[in-house]
């Protein structure tokens, strides 16, 4: 555990110092909104409110695989990959510390996005804040866990940048797909639905275990 609160305060420390990351996925998002805000039809505000959860999901990804690219870049600038691998305890928490800083971050901005998009579409948001707070957790776990474990792989490839999305975003499906529809359930009638929630969350613990047992082999190349 000692392992796992050093790598997770290490991420933390250095975006707060920096706040590249934070600060690029963040505008990117709001902007994403704001152009989606643009393209659609002005004369339907129920097809706009409708576009609305697969919007933010969207956006969400696109965010998420720009910051996760360069979760372990950091590593590789300075030539710590090797330092990782070599940590003599499982190296599965050094995962789970990289996998909650990421966390933290696409939580952040999905939050972000969402307030965004209630702006943009004039969507009273107040009373599904909440819901939709325990949403986004679970949708950014999904995508924390299997993008943390997509990007130690993609980092050491030539084109990193195109390997993670590759990678990643076929497996992602189920994760935007039952986010999506808790998300639409939230906005038509206030309350989330059980069925989509359940499968985020079953879908999230087998990304987890998954990526946390593998990741050790991942070091390893």
């Amino acid at each position: 555990m000692s392992v796992f609160r050093a790598v997770l305060w290490k991420d933390l420390a250095v975006e707060w110092r920096s706040r590249d990351r934070l600060v690029a996925m963040t505008l990117f998002s709001a902007l994403a909104v704001i152009l989606f805000w643009f393209s659609l039809p002005t004369e339907s505000p129920e097809q706009r409110r409708a576009a609305i959860p697969g919007l933010l999901w969207i956006v969400g990804l696109f965010a998420s695989l720009l910051g996760l690219n360069r979760s372990f870049s950091i590593e590789l600038e300075h030539d710590t990959l090797s330092g990782l691998a070599l940590v003599p305890v499982d190296r599965g928490f050094v995962f789970l510390g990289k996998a909650t800083a990421n966390w933290v971050f696409l939580f952040a901005v999905q939050m972000v996005t969402f307030a965004v998009a209630a702006l943009a579409f004039s969507v009273d948001v107040a009373d599904i804040a909440a819901p939709f707070a325990l949403v986004a957790a679970l949708g950014s776990a999904g995508l924390a866990s299997l993008g943390t474990l997509f990007a130690a792989i993609a980092v050491r490839t030539r084109f990193r940048e195109v390997m993670l999305p590759l990678l990643a975003m076929p497996l992602l499906i189920p994760v935007l797909l039952s986010a999506v529809a808790a998300t639409r359930a939230l906005l038509d009638v206030g309350t989330i639905a059980p069925p989509p929630l359940r499968l985020l969350a079953v879908t999230d613990a087998v990304y987890l275990i998954v990526s946390f047992v593998t990741f050790d082999f991942v070091l390893d190349e």
